[in-house]
């Protein structure tokens, strides 16, 4: 069986490494860059930064930022906010970052995945699902931070993006994001046993055990959290971390 990542999620706003809740209340916690250079001394298998303003503000994550985290990171890392050209994904990869999320411009022109994928290579190109249910219990994606809803499907929509081209799925719990709590299991299971493509889990991780259950119960390889990673305690006190390699083989190898 292969062997899963753990992979930390950093929310960027205004320069600044940001935690929400339910996609809201988004609290300061420090300079990214620094987060960057303790994940890489803890040995870190990836990481990935998400622009939370960037779409809202018409614009790109930044490329000098990209630049910096290239020049810092040990690790493979993905970036995405506000991407809607290949230009940008040219200039992001050219940057340093391995892989490029695309979230809104998915919904909004889904041939762009197409394009992009046979540009670049399934390999860079990740297409980020926001889901949450709607008013009458219907689960369904949304956009602009979980403002809007898209009307797909996210398993429609997942499997339209692996025919589309993409090389990964993220599949994002707006309910469950930063309760740390558990990700929410049974979609993801019923999007996994759809797709060929890795799908990578994220929204409510609160401890190495949420994320082995995912990885045994849906079969997926890519378990990503926020909270869990620059959090430590009941209080939420704010401290960069990441499993020791005894630790990982104790919850996924025992």
């Amino acid at each position: 069986m292969l062997r899963p990542r753990l992979i930390p999620v950093l929310l960027l706003q205004n320069s600044g490494l940001v935690k929400s809740e339910k996609f809201k209340f988004h609290r300061y916690l420090g300079d990214p860059i620094n987060a960057v250079k303790i994940f890489n001394d803890l040995k870190a298998d990836e990481l990935v930064f998400l622009d939370i303003n960037a779409s809202r503000e018409n614009r790109c994550i930044p490329i000098e930022f990209v630049k910096k985290v290239g020049e810092e990171a040990n690790m493979p890392f993905a970036v995405g906010g506000g991407i809607n050209k290949i230009s940008q994904i040219r200039d992001l990869v050219k940057a340093g970052a391995e892989k490029v999320i695309i979230n809104n411009f998915a919904f909004k022109r889904p041939e762009f995945i197409k394009m992009a994928a046979e540009t670049f290579g399934s390999s860079t190109i990740v297409v980020c699902l926001d889901v949450k249910k709607k008013f009458l219990g219907k689960i369904q994606t949304w956009v602009f931070n979980g403002k809007e809803p898209t009307g797909f499907d996210p398993v429609e929509f997942s499997q339209m993006m692996e025919e589309y081209g993409a090389g990964e799925i993220i599949i994002q719990s707006i309910e469950n994001d930063g309760l740390m709590s558990g990700y929410d299991i049974d979609l993801l299971k019923r999007i996994s046993e759809k797709l060929s493509i890795p799908i990578i889990a994220l929204g409510g991780a609160g401890s190495l055990n949420d994320m082995c259950r995912v990885y045994k119960e849906a079969n997926i390889f890519g378990l990503a959290a926020g909270s869990m990673f620059v959090y430590h305690g009941e209080r939420k006190g704010i401290l960069i971390n990441y499993p020791t390699k005894d630790e990982y083989k104790e919850i996924f190898f025992k």
